[in-house]
């Protein structure tokens, strides 16, 4: 067995390969589904146990020594190979059974969530598998969710989270509505225009925006509509209801077909992530396990 200073751990050389690729402590325990302090102190016994720094760290950027990229080249690619080999293994000789509740927000379920859960169940006859669709951020251990997919931006910090993936938002809204009150050229334009607030968010009227050369403006909105659903937000903004910020994935085919149309290319909003969480203190199932690895694998890139 490892010892506290063996440099062979694979949980420590993977924690180590994680803060490497992920370029930093905080994305790498995303990645690894573990705190940012269990993967510090990971790196931290690893290096002890190598006699050597591994990264160069200031309070903005996390950077290879000469020792952390030879390791990196040596190590990384041997444990892809292990773990693609523990997967085939899996895959091979594991069922998953039981049950696996899921939850996620309507619009998620519709789009992605429905097709994924549907070939999981094909994989796996033996799983019983129940889909909860809503916009309201549901109590995991009081409803005996097994696994939620949330997107945006997780509040909660001592949430079991795996961030699968990250979107853009866009600024949108109706070509009928445009062409009644003008299409905005400047963020600032935004504070005049009909807006359409969605309530779930923890901040639905203020937006920071960010130009090209780095130039960020924060725009206070006005809104006379508001909905708790990004379902119902979409229906009207296509009814020309306003303007509103939604995930690019919910409305690129709108903005494609000519029902919707991007404002302010120009500018960009904040990147919201796609999580998968576990609920707290409770056993993670291999049945959760298996579906976050599969679903990771088909969400659009």
């Amino acid at each position: 067995m490892p010892t506290s200073d063996d440099p062979n751990d694979l949980n420590r050389l993977g924690a180590f390969v994680a803060v490497a690729q992920c370029g930093g402590f905080t994305a790498a325990a995303d990645r690894l589904g573990v705190s940012k302090a269990r993967v510090s102190l990971d790196v931290q016994r690893l290096e002890r146990a190598l006699g050597t720094a591994l990264f160069t760290r200031t309070t903005r950027q996390v950077r290879l020594t000469d020792a952390g990229q030879q390791l990196l080249d040596d190590a990384a690619p041997l444990l892809a190979g292990l773990g693609d080999a523990v997967a085939r293994a899996a895959h091979s000789s594991t069922e998953v059974s039981g049950t696996l509740r899921i939850a996620t927000a309507v619009d998620h379920a519709a789009q992605h969530m429905g097709a994924a859960v549907a070939e999981f169940a094909e994989l796996h006859p033996a799983l019983r598998i129940t889909l909860h669709a809503s916009d309201r951020v549901s109590d995991m251990l009081a409803e005996g969710i097994d696994l939620a997919f949330r997107m945006g931006w997780l509040r909660d910090s001592s949430l079991r989270a795996v961030r699968l993936a990250d979107f853009e938002q866009y600024a949108v809204a109706a070509p009928g509505y445009l062409q009644r009150a003008g299409v905005p050229k400047h963020p600032d334009e935004l504070a005049q225009h009909a807006w359409v607030a969605l309530t779930l968010l923890p901040a639905p009227l203020t937006w920071a925006f960010t130009a090209r050369n780095g130039h960020t403006r924060s725009v206070r909105m006005n809104a006379r509509l508001q909905t708790d659903s990004a379902t119902a937000l979409r229906a009207l903004l296509i009814n020309g209801a306003g303007v509103s910020v939604m995930d690019r994935l919910s409305v690129q085919a709108d903005i494609t077909e000519g029902r919707l149309q991007r404002l302010l290319p120009d500018w960009r909003l904040p990147s919201g992530g796609v999580f998968a969480v576990f609920p707290p203190g409770r056993h993670i199932s291999a049945a959760a396990r298996a579906f976050v690895d599969f679903y990771r694998d088909r969400w659009p890139r």
